[in-house]
């Protein structure tokens, strides 16, 4: 394996082997995030995923659950590279990777319906637009009774975490527009949006998954 040059997109440093970005938090909570998804996601379902980064969740969730479709996305030319590279293990379940960017209002108009959609690590690491952005995407986008699975760290006020509130202000130093975000304004955001907390799970180092469900009407 090799370290890859410039990869400013990513927080972390990632090796290179045979076109594929190895990810050591995704190694870290792979497991963890497959045990949660491969439960609930519905059968034959279509998933979206927002920043899918190196496209190891992807990969892993398609050899958990071989009948689902799974489209990555990443506005990172190099991160869709290592996605594309990684498809290769699982056939024709994990689709060519969108150029997707959440800061352009719009985004989401060429993409197909989907039942469920996927973010992880994304939030804090973008600026709160792009929060809005996913909710907007999912209430076009997202069929009715759908699923939306975030996971990362939160901030829940004299209850946080002092290894998030360190993260925060490590994320803020770097771009204002970053930091780890309030439980409280996510769900805030969702809920207007036409989503319910339907599962929170404490997950380790301190971070979360949280399953939304969408309102039926």
């Amino acid at each position: 394996m090799t370290q890859p040059p410039d990869t400013p997109i990513a927080m972390e440093d990632r090796l290179l082997d045979e076109g594929r970005l190895y990810s050591p938090s995704v190694a870290r909570n792979r497991e963890f995030i497959t045990d949660i998804l491969k439960t609930r996601l519905p059968d034959q379902a279509r998933v979206l995923e927002i920043g899918s980064g190196t496209g190891e969740h992807g990969t892993a969730m398609c050899k958990a659950r071989p009948d689902i479709r799974w489209q990555p996305s990443d506005p990172d030319e190099r991160s869709r590279q290592s996605q594309r590279a990684w498809s290769r293990q699982v056939a024709d379940s994990m689709l060519a990777p969108l150029a997707l960017d959440l800061l352009k209002p719009d985004w989401f108009i060429h993409v197909q319906p989907f039942n469920a959609m996927v973010c992880m690590n994304v939030i804090h690491i973008s600026p709160w637009a792009v929060a809005e952005g996913l909710m907007a995407g999912a209430s076009a986008r997202l069929e009715m009774e759908g699923l939306i699975y975030l996971y990362g760290p939160f901030k829940e006020e004299a209850a946080t975490a002092p290894s998030n509130d360190a993260f925060d202000q490590s994320l803020k130093a770097r771009n204002p527009e970053w930091g780890v975000r309030e439980l409280k304004d996510v769900l805030a955001l969702f809920e207007a949006g036409g989503f319910d907390l339907e599962e929170r799970i404490d997950m380790p180092s301190n971070n979360l998954s949280l399953v939304f469900r969408h309102r039926r009407v």
